[in-house]
């Protein structure tokens, strides 16, 4: 039993990464509407920051973002891309290398500077 489920968990992690890298191929295809491609290009370069929003070291709140917010903006993604297109990108992804997002890591670093620059203006009142 403990077998199955390690197996289903281990599918399961695979599966999300592949989609990971095919929503980021998305946001680059020409056949994906523009709304699809802007929601696809920010799950995409969230999921490939180098760096949490929430990091991981934070107990149970640093993992909420890794099991819960990029599966539901793969899942709300995917509902906004033709399943055809969605087919073929996933098979283009499964052939490369997961990519790196600077632009992931410059949203990071900026809602974090944000939040910085909100707590000192708070409590310097």
């Amino acid at each position: 039993m403990l077998n199955r489920l390690k197996s289903k968990i281990s599918r399961w992690a695979k599966a999300l990464k592949r989609d990971v890298i095919a929503l980021w191929l998305a946001a680059r295809d020409p056949r994906v509407p523009l709304g699809a491609k802007m929601v696809a290009g920010a799950v995409a370069a969230y999921a490939l920051s180098p760096i949490d929003l929430i990091p991981d070291f934070i107990p149970v709140l640093g993992l909420i973002d890794d099991l819960l917010i990029v599966p539901a903006g793969i899942w709300l993604t995917l509902r906004l891309i033709p399943a055809p297109v969605m087919a073929d990108l996933r098979s283009r992804a499964e052939t490369l290398a997961k990519p790196r997002s600077t632009a992931g890591l410059i949203a990071v670093v900026a809602a974090w500077l944000l939040i910085a620059v909100w707590f000192a203006s708070f409590f310097a009142n």
